[in-house]
């Protein structure tokens, strides 16, 4: 049976994340929450929900993604999983559709997979213009430089464990998602898009939500694309 394993990064998302563990289909081995240096309920909420909870004082989205990361390397090798699943803590995505990300890899054994954020599917108002403008900058760039197909930079995303140890991640803040597109390009891995259904989240973005969030995530995402375009 493939064991999945989810890593929710969560900074002060105490009103969200039961609903978010709740949400998770059953099939999954292990829900871990990272609170990154939260200052509300968010661990004990987490903890309640059936999560495990794990602390990483150092702000940054990558942060408490590597956090997660490290505590599933120092499992014994029966526990490791298949399959890593990213997943928000802010209830904007739909966690029940996890099942529609995963089936790729277990059904025709693609590398990699990202929830895209279709408008379709969107809520009104779930991504403000610095977003859509961002997502749609950034993949056109990779479009041109290193003739990708995606169109998202979607938190809600699935990765082969294997696979993703093999990307050796290191953004520690804004560039994880971005990082992972272009590393899984370098490395010549499968990937392919699903539409997913996106909603307004609980409470404000401590990114998108803010213009200094807004303008170092654009920066530190078109940072990693163009470090990649002059890589060889």
């Amino acid at each position: 049976m493939t064991k999945i394993k989810v890593i929710i990064p969560a900074y002060n998302e105490a009103d969200s994340i039961a609903h978010v563990i709740k949400d998770i289909p059953n099939t999954v081995n292990e829900v871990i929450v990272v609170s990154n240096n939260s200052n509300d309920d968010t661990e004990i909420n987490a903890k309640n929900a059936g999560a495990t909870v794990l602390s990483e004082p150092v702000r940054g989205y990558g942060n408490a993604c590597l956090k997660g990361l490290d505590y599933i390397a120092r499992l014994d090798d029966d526990q490791r999983p298949d399959i890593i699943v990213f997943l928000d803590g802010d209830y904007s995505d739909y966690p029940e559709e996890l099942t529609k990300i995963v089936n790729p890899i277990i059904e025709d054994n693609i590398d990699f997979v990202i929830g895209a954020r279709v408008k379709s599917l969107r809520e009104k108002g779930s991504m403000t213009v610095p977003q859509i403008f961002g997502n749609w900058l950034a993949t056109t760039l990779m479009t041109i430089m290193f003739r990708a197909k995606f169109s998202d930079l979607g938190p809600f995303r699935a990765i082969k464990y294997d696979k993703l140890l093999q990307l050796n991640m290191e953004d520690k803040t804004y560039g994880w998602t971005v990082e992972m597109q272009l590393k899984a390009l370098r490395q010549k891995l499968t990937y392919t898009e699903i539409p997913v259904n996106y909603r307004n989240r609980i409470g404000v973005s401590k990114v998108s939500g803010t213009v200094k969030g807004a303008i170092f995530a654009g920066i530190k995402i078109l940072s990693w694309i163009f470090k990649y375009s002059f890589k060889k």
